[in-house]
């Protein structure tokens, strides 16, 4: 195309200057047109028609819209004067937390003199602290004499107990409490499965609770790494679990955590003793002492800064670093290297919010940096619990767990400590025990979760 503001008056000039005027000629004659589009009606209306039309139209009020006022008046159409109340209304209501049952029934539309004898009729049946919040009552109220006057309280059900049902209903005039004790199977849950492309998936998937499943996974890491355990091998897991006759059923801790390969098993640890801790057979009968090798890492990351001198990323100088960094998402939970109690939690200077456990034998470890802490001074923790959560609290560039051992008070590189477990010798009783009770989660049969989950 000619550039019309070079060679003015020139021929090629004017051919272009033609060009220009033609193409806008073409544009402007195929400019469209933005009339409405009207079409006829396809079906005459008669008067009638047309009023019944315009009472059930959505239309504006200024266009002659009877729509919320009242409907077309015919021969067939009467007025009332009020609308016929429904002679009876079921609903159901929760109670909440900081919450009374009184105020419940109440805001369901019971009256406030039905509220207070029902409150004083389950009282007699079971505590009043001891209904949960979120515990589902479901209510019948009766027709009323006159229109300003509350409902009738009819009848009442709810479940202040996984065991008992109480209801409470109007019999000749006055209100009787019946308490239903309901029957409950405590046969523990046990599920089976392949390991699959991941071992949580293919437990949720076969019907294990989620708290059970993260449960048998820290217990598992215990006694194997999760780089050996393969895909063909079959996870084995029982859980307490409380089934009524009514269909409800309920799953409670985690019992029992197994893999087995080929038909044998590779890893059977049971919950055992006061503290609830996962224990094997040969961890209870086993004595002497026992080389467990280095600290495991007590995050899911890679090092990103080791053990030693380095020039620090914020003050700008070379100075000791006495730990090791380990570069990780922030809120992934951190893990105790091993067994210690809590010697320090809270804010620690440049080290942010700060963990300090105390392992024994003058070893001790210290986790910085953390979003959130998950334990107390004085608390006694177990190898693989969460005791805190990466964070960059304090002198820190990003989210990243810096991780220190303490050994007589001074700081070692931590992948020079060898973690040494002793274990006392059992009584004999004790083993027996742990035997028989093995032997009993291990005769479950495997099956699904039935009922409604609580």
């Amino acid at each position: 195309m000619p550039d019309l503001a070079e060679s003015i008056g020139s021929a090629g000039w004017f051919r272009g200057l033609g060009l220009l005027v033609g193409l806008t000629v073409l544009a402007l004659m195929f400019w469209p047109r933005f009339a409405p589009l009207e079409a006829a009606p396809l079906t005459a209306l008669d008067e009638a028609s047309l009023v019944e039309f315009r009472a059930q139209s959505l239309r504006s009020f200024a266009e002659g819209s009877t729509q919320g006022r009242h409907f077309a008046a015919t021969e067939v159409v009467t007025r009332l004067a009020a609308a016929p109340e429904r002679p009876e209304i079921q609903l159901s209501a929760t109670i909440g937390e900081n919450d009374s049952l009184p105020r419940m029934l109440q805001r369901a539309g019971v009256g406030s003199g039905d509220a207070g004898q029902v409150a004083a009729m389950v009282a007699s049946a079971v505590p009043l602290a001891e209904i949960a919040p979120g515990t589902r009552f479901s209510i019948t109220l009766g027709a009323r004499g006159n229109a300003s006057d509350p409902r009738p309280l009819t009848a009442i059900g709810f479940r202040p107990r996984f065991d008992l049902a109480v209801s409470i209903s109007r019999q000749g005039g006055g209100l009787a409490l019946s308490r239903k004790p309901i029957a409950v199977d405590v046969t523990p849950l046990r599920v089976q499965g392949l390991v699959g492309t991941s071992l949580y998936r293919s437990a949720r998937a076969a019907g294990a609770p989620p708290s059970a499943v993260q449960d048998y996974l820290r217990a598992i890491d215990q006694a194997l790494p999760f780089e050996a355990i393969a895909p063909t091998d079959t996870f084995d897991l029982v859980v307490s679990y409380k089934h009524t006759a009514d269909g409800e059923g309920e799953a409670g801790n985690l019992l029992y955590a197994g893999v087995v390969r080929s038909g044998q098993p590779r890893a059977q640890l049971l919950r055992w003793g006061a503290d609830g801790s996962f224990t094997s057979l040969a961890d209870l009968a086993g004595g002497g002492q026992t080389d467990s090798g280095l600290f495991g890492a007590p995050v899911s990351g890679h090092v990103s800064s080791g053990y030693g001198m380095r020039r620090h990323p914020i003050l700008g100088y070379v100075r000791m670093h006495a730990g090791v960094d380990f570069a990780a998402s922030w809120g992934s939970p951190i893990y105790a290297v091993t067994d210690g109690r809590v010697e320090y939690a809270g804010w620690h200077g440049g080290h942010g919010n700060y963990v300090r456990l105390d392992h024994g034998g003058g070893i001790a470890t210290g986790y910085g940096h953390m979003s959130r802490i998950a334990v107390a001074p004085g608390m006694t923790v177990r190898r693989g619990q969460i005791i805190g959560y990466v964070g960059s609290t304090g002198l820190s560039t990003g989210a990243h767990l810096h991780y220190e051992v303490y050994r007589g008070g001074q700081t070692v590189d931590p992948f020079s400590v060898r973690m040494v477990q002793r274990t006392q010798a059992v009584d004999p009783k004790q083993v027996a025990a742990f035997k028989a009770r093995l032997q009993a989660l291990l005769s479950v049969r495997p099956g699904a979760i039935v009922g409604t989950q609580h």
